[in-house]
């Protein structure tokens, strides 16, 4: 059973795990170096907690200690209880959902691994998705909500790509983070001749006017392929495009270009979906 303890003392050295929250550029170089990430709320607590992640700590206001009582039954972690106000000292933003978990980062799998099936589940299934340039961290955690309710088996991230594991990303996401398995292409886009390699088609989303438009593929061209879309502002670069097999676009109406990144994603994984 873990340990409940008050804590009165924003300044608690017990509590750094939460500190400094809102400073996006200070959480991004310290969680990785450190192997922690932050968990808000108690539907995405659980399903880090299920997905196999170890707690570190929790930071709870006092209304949800009860609501929390089976976690904290089970844990070895210790459990902070505090106010609402100090845990907005401590974090530097209102905790709205008032639960927090530091919870401990497990190892990615390589992009070989993945590619090979042994962090994609057996054979890494037929669809997988490569993201270019996702820097924004809503975006990437809506995409990978879009990757695990439509069936990609698992995700690959150009080195520029923001953390899944950042707090934004994981809460937009609602926990799909810690069920769709991803890696990182450490040299890019010369690794997506990897991805080639493992029998991967690769299609590139664009809206450019030579692209083929989703609705005009046979289905059995999205047997094994390989997604991939980019930045928010100017979607793939020329390199990742040259490195694809068939550039893909969705249809849109007079006068629009192109979706939010995010929702594009959603529309290329429902219009690649097996029948």
């Amino acid at each position: 059973m873990a340990d409940l303890i008050t804590v009165e003392d924003p300044d608690d050295p017990r509590l750094r795990d939460y500190t400094g929250l809102t400073d996006v550029e200070l959480r991004r170089r310290r969680e990785p170096e450190e192997g922690l990430f932050i968990a808000e709320g108690e539907k995405v607590i659980r399903r880090a907690k299920d997905a196999g992640f170890e707690m570190r700590s929790m930071l709870l206001s006092a209304k949800w200690v009860d609501v929390m009582r089976d976690v904290i039954d089970e844990l070895p972690a210790p459990v902070y209880a505090v106010s609402p106000e100090l845990a907005e000292r401590v974090t530097g933003y209102h905790v709205h959902r008032g639960a927090l978990a530091s919870m401990q980062r497990k190892p990615l799998p390589t992009a070989a691994e993945l590619l090979a099936g042994e962090g994609a589940g057996e054979g890494a299934g037929h669809r997988i998705a490569v993201f270019e340039g996702f820097v924004d961290h809503a975006n990437l955690g809506a995409a990978f909500r879009s990757a695990a309710a439509l069936g990609i088996s698992a995700i690959l991230l150009s080195p520029d790509c923001a953390d899944p594991l950042y707090r934004r990303a994981i809460k937009v996401s609602m926990g799909s983070v810690f069920s769709v398995p991803y890696a990182r292409l450490d040299d890019w886009p010369a690794d997506l001749e990897k991805v080639r390699e493992a029998g991967y088609r690769i299609l590139a989303m664009t809206p450019s006017a030579k692209a083929t438009p989703l609705d005009q593929i046979p289905p059995e061209r999205f047997e094994r392929c390989a997604i991939m879309l980019g930045s928010e502002g100017h979607g793939l670069s020329t390199h990742a495009l040259r490195a694809a097999d068939e550039w893909v676009r969705i249809p849109m109406a007079e006068g629009i270009d192109s979706l939010n990144v995010a929702a594009a994603s959603a529309v290329a994984f429902y219009a690649t979906r097996p029948a």
